[in-house]
């Protein structure tokens, strides 16, 4: 299982699977998640060589990091690879972001007591705020690189050209950004950018909320976040759910479940080495990592790619 890749320019080791833990204690995402199933999902992903856990301050807040803390007691340090972010900080009960250097350091000291580490292998700022200078932030997080505490940068959420501002100098590893089938921006500027400047692309809701499972009909009515994005409304609904099921047509004929199929779509692409697919229950860390015995040709995958061409 263990389908080991260096991260960008980095030196970190990862499986080309990784979890994406926002339902380890993100009570503020997740209504009614259990704390113990959370641990059992990081305990069978370690277990199963799946190494690069991917977290945030705001998962919780707070309590994501600390629940894989409690796991790494138990596991040993070195069986992880952690990936946390900040920017969010509350100010009289209102969330804003913050890049400032004192506080991403802030921030940095804060999440190391949580997860119960002395180092953490790659520190995003999560989203930008409008008034820090990019390299300006992404300087503080250079210096904490040479202190020992963090061994790769990252940024999330940046537009190209605060991407561009932020890597002045070299110093961005990977950059975290939105992208799927049907939310294909990235490909415009962003992916292309981090291809010729070795920074590696991991992309959020690989499976479009769920849309790219292939578990939806026309029938199905979403009472949360979902209602409000127009992928899932109306119309745009059908004629997406239609080419889902063009796509499945090439899963079944592979003999393979669709979800596993898009996912290998995605490391077909340049940029991209690792996904972060989430799990809620241990037996779906498992069903993740079937991505990994899929192997599609060219044509495959240029043909997945016409699908959902608009």
């Amino acid at each position: 299982m263990s389908d080991r890749i260096r991260l960008g320019k980095t030196d970190l080791l990862v499986n080309r699977i990784g979890l994406g833990a926002n339902a380890v204690g993100g009570h503020n995402l997740y209504p009614d998640l259990n704390e113990e199933t959370g641990k059992d999902v990081v305990r069978t992903a370690l277990e199963l060589g799946v190494n690069f856990l991917d977290t945030a301050f705001i998962y919780g807040p707070g309590r994501s990091e600390e629940l894989i803390g409690e796991v790494l007691k138990e596991t040993g340090r070195d069986k992880a690879v952690i990936a946390t972010k900040g920017a969010h900080k509350f100010v009289d009960g209102q969330t804003v972001m913050d890049n400032s250097p004192a506080f991403l350091q802030q921030s940095v000291e804060d999440s190391l007591k949580r997860l119960g580490t002395d180092y953490i292998d790659l520190f995003y700022i999560h989203f930008p705020d409008e008034n820090t200078p990019k390299d300006e932030a992404v300087g503080a997080l250079q210096k904490l690189k040479e202190e020992g505490k963090i061994r790769a940068i990252g940024v999330s959420n940046f537009s190209v050209e605060q991407l561009r501002e932020a890597n002045k100098d070299g110093y961005v590893d990977v950059l975290q950004s939105e992208y799927n089938l049907f939310v294909r921006g990235a490909e415009q500027e962003l992916l292309p950018y981090c291809s010729s400047s070795g920074i590696s692309f991991v992309p959020y809701f690989p499976l479009a909320s769920g849309l790219l499972g292939g578990k939806y009909t026309p029938e199905t009515k979403f009472n949360d976040f979902r209602a409000h994005i127009p992928l899932f409304q109306g119309e745009a609904f059908l004629r997406n759910l239609e080419k889902v099921e063009q796509a499945r047509l090439i899963a079944d004929q592979k003999g393979v479940e669709l979800a596993h199929l898009v996912l290998a779509w995605y490391l077909k692409q340049p940029a991209i080495d690792v996904l972060i697919p989430g799990a809620k229950k241990p037996e779906q860390v498992k069903e993740n990592l079937k991505t990994l015995d899929v192997s599609l040709t060219d044509s495959e995958t240029q043909a997945i790619s016409e699908i959902f061409r608009d």
